[in-house]
């Protein structure tokens, strides 16, 4: 971010604006809705700002403007509408060490005004830098849409009950009793408003808290193949939820990023051929966490269903007689033809879809995958960089490898995504060429497949940055 959100603290403070049409006008309607002292500093206002000076909301200044016109001040709008004029007043302004903000000047800003939506004391702001002011005000309007005009009235009511229920609940008491209210009392808060709702609130904290519910069960939830922005909505509400977050080594970073902030994350990850976290221990963590009362969460790469040990999971949690919820994911085939713009089946010339894996649990044989591999068909192997040397030779042994093609999608939706082309009897060398040796997905499909987008000579190797 070139620039930081932060709200200030306006009480008892005060804001200088520069200039009395109309670009000072916007700027003092907008200071108007804190509790600053607005100072203008002008030789004429317009009748708006002429209106606020006789009512005594706004004081007015005239004369020459220097240094100490600025002093103290929290904020100053440079408005005057003349950008020599601006740029003049926004050097007094720095002198005195004031933050300013230039109209329509951003090179003269330390502070941009953002695109706000007020639902007081509820306030969001929407900023774009000063790049795409359009795309800003477009957002503001969807989201005045999406909230209520009472929101900030009951945000208010649960400011004034904040302390009795500090009072009387705990932490987490307090964290569910507020849950509970800007879930499912929002609603009836704007039909019957504030007195009818209060009784239910401090009915609720004088019994120790928010009706019980069940408790939430453990939710085992897909992240998406790669980029953040492939987790669904729901794999985002639930990290919002979540009190702790047990995560793999492939989550991308960014995805915990959309978590509650004081989440506690634990990293499960194992990396191959490591086993400081095996299966077990992950799902004793999983067990200890969610008999504590936690909200837990189970962030896994790609989908929870598929080739993620989730069945493991779930069946320790059903043991100790624990709830959980599978929440799907985008799986790693899907987003890796995604990423190269291909399709996993396509009518009328692929119409059987297998997924694999190269390894197994006790690291036998390759699974049994090669009787599905027919003109028809589009084979999906997880985990098939290390075991390429076996594939090779399972396709070798079924008179095959001369007939099958590989594209191989490394590290699929992110910004170091590779897409390899070559035909089976190469892959392990065009592995090696490459030196991958990240998460890979590989599809073996005939050579006259056209499921996957391929190069012109299926033995060239492509390497193709996303």
């Amino acid at each position: 971010m070139k620039t930081f959100p932060m709200f200030l603290t306006m009480t008892n403070r005060r804001v200088v604006i520069v200039g009395g049409g109309e670009q000072a006008t916007q700027k003092c309607r907008l200071i108007l809705k804190t509790e600053a002292h607005i100072d203008i500093l002008a030789e004429t206002l317009d009748v708006e700002l002429q209106s606020l000076a006789q009512a005594g909301r706004i004081s007015w200044h005239k004369g020459p403007i220097g240094p100490a016109q600025f002093a103290g001040a929290a904020l100053v709008f440079v408005a005057t509408g003349c950008p020599g004029m601006d740029a003049c007043l926004h050097m007094l302004a720095k002198a005195s060490g004031a933050v300013v903000n230039v109209v329509d000047q951003p090179d003269l800003c330390d502070a941009i005004t953002p695109s706000i939506v007020d639902r007081d004391p509820v306030v969001v702001a929407i900023g774009t830098e000063g790049t795409a002011p359009v795309l800003g005000r477009q957002i503001k309007t969807r989201i005045e849409e999406m909230l209520e005009p009472k929101l900030g009235d009951l945000a208010a009511l649960a400011g004034r009950l904040r302390g009795f229920a500090a009072d009387r609940l705990g932490p987490r008491a307090r964290r569910d009793l507020w849950a509970w209210v800007f879930g499912n009392l929002r609603a009836q808060h704007a039909q019957t408003g504030d007195a009818a709702v209060a009784r239910i609130i401090k009915t609720a904290i004088a019994s120790g808290g928010a009706p019980a519910a069940a408790p939430a069960p453990v939710a085992l939830v897909g992240a998406g193949p790669g980029s953040s922005d492939l987790i669904t909505l729901r794999g985002v509400k639930r990290l919002q939820e979540a009190d702790i977050i047990f995560y793999d080594r492939l989550v991308d970073p960014q995805v915990l990023e959309l978590a509650r902030r004081d989440a506690e994350r634990v990293y499960v990850g194992k990396a191959p051929g490591c086993h400081s976290w095996p299966q077990d221990k992950i799902n004793a963590v999983l067990v200890s966490a969610a008999r504590r009362g936690q909200r837990v969460v189970r962030l896994k790469c790609g989908d929870p269903g598929v080739f993620a040990r989730g069945t493991e999971e779930a069946e320790a949690l059903q043991a100790a007689g624990l709830d959980y919820e599978i929440v799907p994911g985008v799986t790693a085939a899907s987003g890796a033809a995604a990423a190269v713009g291909g399709f996993l089946t396509e009518r009328g010339k692929t119409d059987t879809l297998v997924l694999t894996t190269g390894r197994l649990a006790d690291d036998g044989d390759t699974p049994d995958w090669v009787q599905h591999i027919t003109g028809r068909s589009n084979v999906a192997v997880y985990m098939g960089v290390r075991a390429a040397g076996r594939i090779v030779e399972t396709l070798r042994k079924a008179g095959l490898a001369q007939r099958i093609h590989v594209t191989v999608v490394v590290n699929a939706q992110r910004p170091d995504q590779q897409v390899l082309h070559c035909p089976a009897t190469a892959l392990e060398a065009t592995l090696a060429e490459a030196g991958v040796d990240a998460p890979a997905i590989l599809f073996l499909q005939h050579n006259h497949d056209t499921a996957l987008p391929q190069p012109a000579d299926i033995a060239t190797v492509r390497r193709m940055a996303v």
